[in-house]
């Protein structure tokens, strides 16, 4: 249980600029005291003690506000930040290496009693704030789950995984501007999130119509001011 403490805590100093020291990180972080505990109630679980392993995963969501089952496999370095929130469930595996952020949901589709319900995150896969990962299903290694983001299907190893539900961005993709799409651990920019993506285009658009109203505006003013100097014109020569 314990061989993986000093990993579990080089990553949250490698991972989080806000940890300044191990006393600190050891104190002070719920992801960490989750992990730790969740790690004494697999090995309950594992050895058939199933009711203390429960008990202990309870104890462990009142404390930290972070849901892991006991039978869940978690490998070496996964950082859990912030954590509130957090579900990870019963047949739930997740890599060595990974990130995951507040909210997340490591859920199941299927009520079939024994079968692989829940998701398996490969090497070093990021699961963005709020995001959920419904099914028994692999996301690959390095995958990327945006902020949010609701995966129903399997992503591939290196892609990033946005929407609701969720499309994928192979790493090859590019943008309109040939830019290589990016990804923020907080949040998901323009060209990932769909609904962002249709509101800039919407505001380009209106800006675009808001120019030509102003140029027709200008147009009409030149045509009334061409007439206006005709009808005086012809009031002169009347006149004369």
């Amino acid at each position: 249980m314990f061989r993986h403490l000093r990993s579990d805590i080089q990553c949250i100093l490698d991972r989080d600029p806000a940890a300044r020291g191990v006393w600190e990180v050891v104190t002070c972080y719920p992801g960490l005291h989750a992990l730790v505990m969740h790690r004494a109630a697999h090995w309950f679980w594992t050895h058939r003690l199933r009711w203390p392993a429960r008990f202990l995963s309870l104890v462990s969501r009142w404390l930290t506000g972070i849901e892991i089952h006991p039978a869940a496999k978690i490998g070496d370095g996964v950082f859990i930040d912030h954590g509130m929130g957090v579900v990870i469930g019963e047949t739930a595996e997740v890599g060595d290496g990974c990130t995951i952020y507040q909210g997340v949901t490591l859920g199941g589709t299927s009520l079939t009693r024994g079968a692989k319900r829940h998701p398996t995150l490969g090497k070093n896969v990021v699961v963005s704030a709020g995001a959920k990962v419904l099914g028994g299903f692999t996301v690959g290694d390095g995958a990327r789950v945006g902020s949010n983001a609701v995966v129903l299907k399997p992503v591939p190893a290196g892609a990033t995984a946005v929407g609701i539900p969720a499309r994928i961005i192979r790493p090859e993709q590019r943008d309109e501007r040939g830019r290589a799409p990016g990804f923020a651990a907080y949040g998901i920019t323009g060209t990932q999130d769909p609904v962002s993506e249709a509101m800039r285009k919407l505001i380009d658009h209106a800006a675009s119509q808001e120019h030509q109203i102003a140029q027709l505006w200008q147009a009409i003013e030149k045509l009334t001011g061409v007439r206006h100097d005709l009808g005086a014109s012809a009031t002169a020569v009347h006149g004369d």
